[in-house]
Order: C-alpha cells, then structure tokens, then sequence
C-alpha cells in the first residue's frame, strides 16, 4: 500500500507539545512548528489497528513485557540493522531520556566524570549535571560542513580513567543529534575501543538509528545500547523503549536502579504498538525513508539557492537538519528572533545544543512537502525583507 505522507494532519487541540506548546515555547501562536523531533505524519495503520484491538480489550492492569515483543525487537534489529541480539539482553523502560538517567546512576558515583561530545542533544548535560556527576565536553569537529571526532582530543578526556579523576562513562549520541552523522563502522570500533582500554562504560544512545539515508548503515556500538520506536513510528507519547545490554553485570546494574527508583513498569499500550510496528510496517518505513530523503534534498537544494547566509549540514540520517546561520552576523538571541518573529518558523536553538551550536538552528522535516516548502517561503521572505539577503549578495 503507497502512503500518503503529503496528507495534512492538524495536530492542534490534541495536547501535542510541538503544535500545542507554541506558546509556551516561543512567546507566541503564530509560527510554523519545525522543531521538537517528532513527525506530523499519521502512526502506520497497523499500529492504529493494534492498538485498538488493545483497547478494545477494556482493561488496563499492569503489563508483562510478552516474549512476543522481545521477539518483535530481536527481528527488527536483526532486519534493519544485521545486529542479533539475545532476548535476554533486552531490558524495557519508559523512554531513552530516562534510561541515560538511568544509566549514570548505574555505572558511575557520586562527582564522576561523564563525557559527551558537543553539539549534541541537550538532556545529555541535563543527566549528568543534574545527578552530581561532572560533565566532560569532547566537542566535535566541522570540518568542511561535516562533523568529526576529535580523536586526539576524546583520547586525552577518557585517558584517566579508572583513577579516582578519570571519566566512568561515555554517552555516545548515534547518529549524531543534532549534526545529522552516522558514525563509521570504523569510527565506532575506535570510540569502543577507547573507552575498553579507559575501563569506560560506553552508553549509546540510538533512538534515531532506524531514519538512516541511502549510502549509510547503522552500527550498533553501545555496552548499553538504548533504543526506541518512538521516532520511527511517532510513538514518542506512549512512553516505551528498551537498553540491549549483552553484559549481565551491567544488564543487573541497570535493572537495580530502575528498581530503585520505581521504574519497572511499562506502558502496556506502548508494547502493543511497538509489537505491531516491529513486525507489520516495514514497507511503511521503507516509504518514510524515501519521503524524509526527498524533503532533505529539497531543503538543502532550496537551502544552496535561496538563502543567502544559511548554509546546510546534510543530515547522514535523522529528521532533523542543522542549519548554519553564523554568517548572517546576528548576535545571541537576534538568530532565534529571526526565525521566530521575522520568519514566523519554529526551530530549535543551537545554544541550547552545547559549544559549538552557537550560530546554528535545527529544523524538522518530518512534515509535509507543503509545510516545508511554506517555512522556507517564510524563511526567504524574512531574508528579503530584512535586508540580510541583499547584505549577503553584496558581501561575495
């Protein structure tokens, strides 16, 4: 069956954050929503169907992850991502977000090091600093508008480790939100072996592994791997994910804290969905892949030839796009203003995503064709009549 992702869906008055949450966010209702990572597409029908065979059902007591949805994430990992996974290495849990909270109580003390590598996304710093560990940047690299590791730097900020100073974990964002990267076979083998010879525990946070585009692969690369169908399938709010964790040790660390803090339960209509999803919408992902890579193209074309000053980040995979602004010369908090009151489009500020986001929005293109040819209408439209454009012109 074709999918019609071009269809409109009014996603207002139904307590969504991305459409709902305007105001809240923005200081105002009148702008295009192209910010928070989920998509306005409809979930695949199976999924609907699964769901309302669930609720049919009428009941609502507390739920058992089945051996059926191990089953469904053991065969979707090993047909999307040629990775095969034991069932019992799979441990539910409510969300990625939770689970890396989850992961630096775990795996690291009270005043530890955690590193991450910046621009990346923002509960990253919120986990570690939030629970009294210390945080420790590794930024990244742009290297011709495209993103690096600094080898040489992320050597020096694990090396240490297994001292009383030295870094205990590593939150690996892949691929890489925002800067749009899917990391190398290669370059993860390395990350690996870094943190096995820092005596690091590597935490991989994967939620966005399934939107890969023609020419990448994902490499599963965590000792704690945490994933989701959430970004896949627009599931985001029924609060359902699961770690992939092969070691028992840390398998046992991580059930313990999520023991602790009372966070053994799942959501029982999450599991059906993703049952449904895992095993029934292939073909349904296979579309939404093609849809997001043409609207990527479409945006970097319209990007190259009619916005003056903003150049792009092609996006390896994901939905969402970084947008370098920087040579616009608007000062802190201007870009965002600019964006948001000139252009009337929502995106996210790259401050907000560490050093090296500054100067730099992310923009979701999980829409459809119509909403993003009408952003980047506005977003010209605010360049002209601004005078940034002509400013642009003049200046090469």
């Amino acid at each position: 069956m074709i999918v019609d992702f071009d269809r409109n869906l009014d996603r207002r008055n139904t307590d969504c954050v991305k459409w709902d949450g305007l105001r809240a966010t923005f200081g105002t209702d009148d702008v295009l929503p192209l910010w928070v990572a989920d998509m306005d597409f409809a979930s695949p029908p199976e999924v609907v169907a699964a769901l309302h065979a669930r609720v049919e059902h009428s009941t609502f007591g507390y739920a058992l992850a089945s051996c059926r949805a191990r089953e469904a994430i053991v065969g979707w990992l090993e047909r999307k991502h040629r990775w095969k996974v034991d069932p019992d290495w799979i441990v539910f849990a409510s969300g990625v977000v939770p689970s890396l909270a989850v992961s630096v109580l775990a795996y690291t003390r009270p005043g530890d090091e955690v590193v991450v590598q910046s621009p990346v996304y923002p509960p990253f710093f919120e986990v570690v600093k939030a629970n009294g560990r210390r945080l420790v940047n590794s930024m990244l690299l742009n290297v011709g508008g495209r993103y690096e590791i600094d080898w040489t730097d992320l050597e020096a900020k694990l090396r240490g480790a297994g001292t009383d100073e030295g870094p205990r974990m590593m939150i690996l964002c892949s691929p890489a939100n925002p800067v749009g990267r899917v990391w190398s076979r290669s370059e993860l083998e390395r990350i690996a072996e870094l943190c096995r010879l820092h005596h690091v525990v590597l935490v991989s946070d994967e939620i966005h592994a399934d939107i890969i585009y023609p020419g990448h692969r994902h490499t599963p690369a965590g000792d704690v791997t945490l994933m989701a169908p959430s970004k896949t399938f627009n599931l985001q709010g029924l609060g359902t994910s699961y770690a992939v964790i092969p070691d028992a040790r840390l398998r046992q660390a991580f059930r313990t804290v999520q023991s602790g803090l009372g966070m053994g339960q799942i959501n029982a209509l999450g599991i059906a969905a993703m049952e449904a999803a895992y095993t029934m919408c292939d073909d349904w992902h296979d579309q939404l892949i093609a849809y997001l890579c043409a609207n990527r193209d479409y945006l970097a074309d319209r990007i190259a030839t009619s916005a003056p000053g903003i150049s792009m980040v092609l996006p390896e995979g994901m939905y969402v796009c970084w947008l370098d602004c920087r040579a616009l010369g608007l000062g802190p908090g201007q870009l965002t203003d600019f964006f948001t009151y000139r252009a009337r489009v929502g995106v996210n500020d790259g401050r907000k995503f560490g050093p090296g986001g500054e100067g730099f929005v992310r923009l979701n293109i999980a829409c459809t064709r119509s909403t993003l040819v009408d952003a980047l209408n506005r977003i010209e439209e605010a360049l002209t009549a601004t005078g940034l454009a002509e400013r642009q012109r003049n200046e090469v």
